[in-house]
């Protein structure tokens, strides 16, 4: 049984966030959520941030572009995508924790030349994160408490140049109604529906966001309520 709460975070966990998930079930949960992107707008909201913080902070030269929680890399081949529609130089680094993920994520990306991958715990192995220009969260930190993101959201902001954007979900009554009708229409997996409906459990209400954002110095927030029942928040790094 999942639980929402409009007043609290979920504590329930994924099924995808067990290192030892693998196999069909996740080359299966792959395809469910290229469909939650494809219809939810789960890499919008990263995109349209990445343009906003690139036309207000230049810079000369290749800019890197790290995807934190990377999964199979879809995030940062659609950020390829769109540094090439723009005559951007990119180079890109994807950082998980689960091997056997970030297999995926090579086999995918291997005619990208410019998408390189490690394996990182951001929560155990801060100190492994590498440095790059722009710090990129897409659908992950809900995976961690509010101690766990304020800890992670300082270290990349002292690992960027220039920022961090990222892109969660609304916690919703609303949404957590529609999603289970959504999973009924479009997806296949059991992961997807437990999962999605927890990952709605674990989201966020703005407010609490805002609270994140007061404990974490150095930057700038933007935070926008975007489709599909997301948040866009875009942290500017000031010193």
């Amino acid at each position: 049984m999942i639980y929402f709460s409009e007043r609290y975070r979920s504590a329930q966990q994924e099924i995808m966030d067990s290192t030892e998930f693998k196999g069909r079930e996740m080359k299966n949960l792959l395809l469910d959520l290229k469909t939650v992107n494809k219809y939810l707008g789960g890499n919008k909201g990263i995109i349209k941030g990445l343009d906003k913080l690139l036309k207000e902070r230049k810079k000369n030269g290749p800019l890197t572009i790290m995807d934190v929680g990377c999964g199979d890399g879809e995030l940062l081949r659609k950020c390829h995508d769109f540094g090439q529609s723009r005559n951007y130089s990119f180079n890109f680094i994807g950082i998980d924790f689960n091997e056997n993920m970030l297999k995926v994520a090579q086999q995918r990306s291997e005619n990208y030349a410019n998408i390189s991958f490690q394996k990182v715990d951001v929560i155990l192995n801060k100190e492994l994160i590498p440095n790059c220009d722009i710090a990129v969260c897409g659908l992950f930190l809900h995976h961690l408490s509010e101690n766990e993101i304020e800890a992670l959201l300082k270290v990349l902001l002292k690992r960027t140049t220039i920022g961090l954007v990222i892109n969660d979900l609304q916690r919703s009554r609303l949404a957590f109604n529609l999603f289970k009708i959504f999973n009924k229409l479009f997806l296949t997996t059991k992961t997807a529906e437990h999962d999605g409906l927890v990952s709605i459990a674990r989201g966020f209400k703005k407010q609490e966001i805002i609270n994140i954002s007061r404990n974490i110095p150095g930057q700038q927030s933007e935070i926008h309520w975007r489709w599909a029942f997301r948040y866009q928040w875009i942290i500017k790094k000031t010193v």
